[in-house]
């Protein structure tokens, strides 16, 4: 069965980084495109950040020029690490893919405090 498993999160002080990693199976990794989306207490899920199968990425105007998202097709992983990190950016992040449905990990939070 599919499974993402996401891992990376935790708390960081303003402008501080973190990067998170998301293990996917189940699947043929290297086939599909990935996404990165986060939901901070009281909004909507958002997408952050998209990585195609031949690596082209798009990113959110929030995070451009903050975040960089990567994969492994040898790992079948992908990577979201966020540098200068803000305190909106406090959120639960959710590794997706869509196979013909919506497929999401458990979430890993980051909290972005001092």
């Amino acid at each position: 069965q599919v499974q993402l498993v996401e891992s990376g999160g935790g708390l960081v002080q303003p402008g501080g980084s973190l990067r998170l990693s998301c293990a996917a199976s189940g699947f043929t990794f290297s086939n599909y495109a990935m996404s990165w989306y986060r939901q901070a207490i009281g909004k909507e899920r958002d997408r952050v950040a998209t990585v195609g199968t031949g690596g082209s990425s798009n990113y959110a105007d929030s995070v451009k020029g903050r975040f960089t998202i990567s994969r492994d097709n040898v790992k079948n992983t992908v990577y979201l690490q966020m540098n200068n990190l803000h305190p909106e950016d406090t959120a639960e992040y959710f590794c997706h893919t869509w196979l013909g449905s919506n497929y999401w990990g458990q979430g890993t939070q980051v909290t972005v405090s001092s």
